[in-house]
């Protein structure tokens, strides 16, 4: 059976992957709106043959049912590029009808890699890396705790599109809070539009326990965005997007799910949007504590 350590954590879009740990924890674990791994376990690497113990397992049990292998958890980017290029291989020779390769990776570890190494990993098979940009403002970034810089997120995010992997970025909506909603929205479509990501994948800032974001909301530092906040900024993040991508806000927390590619969507988009704030704030959800 396949080993598993730690929460399942695995973004939407990769609901019907196979998931093979490949890390444990996150390296960074500094975040302060993350909860995943505040409570363990620590960052560890497992042993290449372990998992490719574990996927000679799924292959005998699923084989010819598996077209995407996922390797969790936070952080996978993180091994060395020669162990995640071999289970990379070793996957695409035991499933024979895999078609993608993705992993979570934080812009700090794409960028210690490099363009050489990333084109490693694509001609070995990863397909596809989900990164937290969560803004394009600095500071923001810095007063989450990140780790990384925008231009550090804009150059991670510019090696992965020239390697030829498909890149999906998350925005966290409201992260800014209402004294940085304004600023985060410019800077992050700016820093979208310099990266022209794959993919844009919108969250809505919900507090989670065991954070230090949610100490601050309950001590009055940080004043969280109603829905009709979020989805103004919202607009002003898409009116403001130059970009050749496919944007999607498919997640429990968002007040209105809109999708499209842009720029030939984005005004159908931006239509939906400014329907959705003539709705009284009450018809959307509450906001509420997050245990996930």
């Amino acid at each position: 059976m396949l080993r598993y350590e730690g929460p399942i954590y695995r973004p939407p879009s990769e609901a019907e992957s196979l998931l093979v740990q490949a890390t444990m924890g996150c390296p960074h674990n500094k975040c302060t709106f993350c909860m995943v791994y505040k409570e363990g376990p620590h960052f560890k690497i497992r042993p290449t043959v372990d998992i490719c113990e574990d996927m000679d397992w799924a292959a005998q049990e699923y084989g010819p049912f598996v077209t995407t292998v996922f390797f969790p958890a936070g952080n996978s980017i993180a091994m060395k590029t020669e162990d995640l290029s071999r289970i990379c291989r070793y996957a695409h020779r035991v499933f024979p009808n895999l078609q993608r390769i993705t992993i979570y990776g934080s812009a700090q570890y794409i960028e210690s890699k490099g363009l050489a190494e990333m084109r490693q990993l694509a001609e070995a098979g990863l397909a596809r890396i989900h990164v937290g940009l969560e803004s394009g403002d600095n500071e923001v970034l810095n007063a989450v705790c990140k780790g990384a810089s925008r231009q550090q997120q804009i150059e991670a995010g510019q090696i992965v599109m020239a390697a030829g992997i498909e890149l999906s970025l998350y925005v966290l909506l409201g992260i800014g809070g209402r004294e940085r909603s304004h600023a985060h929205a410019l800077a992050t479509a700016s820093a979208l539009n310099a990266i022209q990501p794959t993919f844009i994948r919108l969250r809505t800032l919900l507090p989670k326990k065991h954070t230090p974001l949610l100490d601050d909301i309950r001590a009055g530092r940080f004043q969280l965005l109603g829905p009709h906040e979020v989805l103004r900024e919202t607009r002003k993040i898409v009116e403001a997007l130059e970009v050749q991508s496919e944007l999607a806000s498919d997640h429990y927390t968002n007040y209105i799910n809109v999708h499209g590619v842009l720029p030939e969507d984005q005004s159908q988009i931006l239509t939906e949007i400014d329907n959705a704030l003539q709705w009284d704030e009450s018809s959307f959800r509450p906001v509420y504590i997050g245990n996930q």
